[in-house]
């Protein structure tokens, strides 16, 4: 089961981290643009050839300490077909280095819909008598803003295809409560959706404890965290919002039992650390990937600190 193989790889690299591949053009190191824009000009083809060369270099310096890398669809989408062949490309790379990947998509739509972004995404598109792989994520995160209906197509492609969830139940950013804090039954919303994604992970169990149906829990809120944690002792969390959002290893601690239980993710921090203290001053701009370890080596150590 993916979460067992998640959980292992966790426990080898003693790191709880997923490093988000999130790349912006303002990160990308200029002599990597420079290259791009001779080749392709200023398109969005050489915004794309950046990408997949900057996300490479990241992964060639991370894929040692860490057990899973994450990009965000949406860093890709908005540069059209390139930008897709790009996130496609570098989750074939990433899995090539032995990572687990979480594709950051984020879908929630009617039934007929979401099978096809299941079977795109962790299922496979069956042509003829051919069936094919597209994306190939290992996990993905999705929306269950529109209930069970959809969110059971792509269960039933975790199940046949050994895949994960991560289900939105309380989001780091700021305004998150505006919906996620409102009274529902008895309950705030956040934790009502909490209980059904514990409910809907029953049929995926994990020889760990935890199940294939994870949740998405921000390390901004601690409150919230730990009450999640007690409705939800089978899901496995992953924790957006450490570091440039706010989040500390102090507060993620009640996400974790045993020192399992939940992966903390990073994102602008490790990927663009050669930019941001303290490393921007130890590290050239062609060493960028030496800064990118270094960060995950401080992060280890500041959540072991406080988990392992």
């Amino acid at each position: 089961m993916i979460t067992d193989r998640l959980i292992e790889k966790i426990i080898k690299t003693e790191n709880p981290t997923v490093v988000g591949l999130d790349p912006r053009f303002s990160f990308v190191p200029e002599f990597i643009k420079k290259e791009s824009i001779e080749k392709f000009g200023n398109t969005p083809k050489a915004m794309a050839d950046s990408f997949l060369t900057f996300n490479k270099v990241i992964i060639d310096s991370v894929y040692d300490l860490v057990p899973a890398v994450k990009p965000q669809v949406a860093m890709y989408e908005m540069l059209g077909s390139c930008g897709i062949q790009c996130f496609i490309d570098t989750i074939k790379y990433a899995k090539e280095k032995g990572l687990i990947v979480i594709g950051d998509i984020k879908r929630g739509d009617i039934t007929s819909t979401a099978e096809a972004y299941s079977d795109g995404h962790i299922g496979r598109i069956k042509i003829g008598k051919e069936a094919h792989e597209i994306y190939g994520e290992d996990f993905i995160t999705i929306n269950p803003y529109l209930g069970w209906d959809s969110v059971e197509p792509y269960i039933k492609n975790c199940k046949e295809y050994e895949k994960g969830l991560f289900v939105l139940v309380k989001t780091s950013n700021p305004n998150s409560g505006e919906l996620q804090d409102i009274d529902c039954q008895g309950m705030k919303l956040y934790e009502k959706v909490g209980s059904l994604v514990e409910k809907w992970g029953e049929n995926i169990p994990g020889k760990y404890g935890y199940s294939g149906i994870g949740a998405v829990v921000g390390a901004t809120h601690p409150m919230q965290a730990e009450r999640l944690r007690k409705l939800m002792p089978h899901t496995f969390f992953l924790v957006p919002g450490y570091g440039a959002q706010g989040g500390k290893a102090e507060d993620l601690a009640v996400c974790f039992k045993n020192s399992l239980g939940a992966i903390i993710n990073s994102s602008r921090g490790i990927i663009a650390a050669y930019t941001k203290e303290p490393y921007k001053n130890k590290y050239s701009e062609k060493e960028f990937g030496d800064a990118a370890r270094q960060a995950v080596l401080d992060m280890k150590a500041d959540l072991r600190r406080c988990i392992l």
